[in-house]
């Protein structure tokens, strides 16, 4: 489990350049349903917008972080004044940072370090979209986005520059928020592109997405688009045969396809040789999208995180699967993200392996503590 910095109640839009704002921060679980049973300083800084780049995170962009308040269960819904920048002036733009201490020490105060084996021991740092100051504001709606950052490799050696910026919605909508499944499979992409050994089938997932050949990748349930740009990110950081160029297709239901899009065009500097596109794929479809037909081989593999919330959908996610396992001659091993939020989630496994899809666990993620983030390797095997 995972444990995310956010605003019950977000900054403004817009602030004039005297007295302060006024947030409140919460501290809880992906789906924001289970609040931070502990305590934590909470510490707050600004960046300027025009000094920040994705390439630049964690190389001194920002204020001095400064305490802002321990937050805990009993003061949850507070509302906390926060100082203005300093020296902020008419038409300036600022993002407001929350995170802590450890997060400031480790990895730069804002960026969440996907390269960290220890990932998630630390709570997730979150920034606020740009606040326009000016001496004359009227009554300023609050902003409905956050975003947060993460670290695909060390602040030094080769790779150090790839930082992710991927925005979330502060609504409710659950298609627009990261989970804690894509942020443990995004981790161990990471470490997998690393690593030196590796065994079975492991290996083999190794030597299909990271190979030196063009790749083309289908990802389920791609929520806000992080694994996929993870991978992506990764692959376009690694020397490809020439001419090579992949394809690596995020899919959700039409609702998220936006905000994936615009994920994907923030982050388009980390895309060298990698074209990754948004596109709709419902399973309840009986009929696979139109776009499958430009892959008349198939995939080389199938990625997915936390598709298992909703056991209802388990009919239809398995018929997608069995139709995308069906094209080309070799089929796609599968990735699979999985938190466990109820124990009939893992029915999905016996529905699988109906059709030939064989799940084996390949490792974990534990973040925070409580439920770990479990990683799945399949492949087909023969029908007894």
């Amino acid at each position: 489990m995972f444990y995310y910095i956010s605003f019950l109640r977000p900054p403004p839009l817009q602030s004039t350049t005297y007295g302060n704002i006024q947030i409140t921060p919460q501290i809880s679980n992906d789906l924001r349903t289970e609040l931070f049973d502990g305590s934590a300083d909470i510490f707050y800084s600004w960046s300027q917008t025009g000094g920040f780049s994705s390439t630049t995170a964690g190389h001194n962009i920002f204020t001095k972080p400064n305490k802002l308040t321990t937050w805990r269960q009993a003061t949850a819904y507070k509302e906390i004044p926060v100082p203005l920048p300093p020296g902020a002036r008419d038409g300036q733009s600022w993002r407001l940072v929350l995170g802590t201490r450890l997060t400031a020490g480790r990895d730069g105060f804002s960026v969440i370090g996907l390269h960290n084996k220890d990932v998630g021991q630390d709570l997730f740092p979150v920034m606020s979209m740009p606040i326009q100051f000016g001496s004359r504001v009227s009554k300023s709606p609050k902003q409905e986005q956050i975003e947060r950052m993460y670290r695909l490799r060390p602040m030094i050696g080769e790779g150090a520059g790839v930082v992710l910026k991927l925005t979330e919605q502060t609504s409710f909508d659950l298609d627009k928020k990261v989970w804690d499944s894509g942020i443990g499979l995004s981790s161990w992409l990471v470490g997998l592109e690393q690593s030196i050994d590796a065994e079975d089938l492991v290996l083999k997932l190794k030597n299909v997405i990271f190979s030196r050949h063009s790749r083309n990748v289908l990802e389920l349930g791609a929520g806000i688009g992080i694994v996929g740009l993870t991978l992506a990110a990764l692959r376009s950081t690694r020397p490809l045969n020439e001419g090579a160029q992949d394809r690596i297709i995020a899919t959700d239901l039409e609702s998220a396809i936006p905000l994936i899009e615009h994920n994907i065009a923030a982050n388009a500097s980390h895309l060298r040789n990698t074209r990754l596109e948004a596109a709709v794929l419902d399973w309840d479809d009986d009929a696979l999208p139109e776009f499958v037909a430009s892959f008349p081989e198939g995939f080389d593999a199938i990625i997915m995180a936390d598709v298992t919330y909703n056991t209802a959908s388990f009919p239809s996610l398995v018929r997608t699967l069995s139709n995308l396992m069906k094209i080309g001659k070799v089929p796609p091993l599968v990735l699979l993200g999985y938190k466990e939020r109820d124990s009939t989630e893992r029915s999905l496994w016996d529905l699988a392996s109906d059709f030939g899809l064989s799940l084996q666990r390949a490792g974990i993620s534990a973040g925070g503590g409580g439920t770990p983030v479990e990683i799945w390797l399949g492949q087909m095997t023969e029908i007894s």
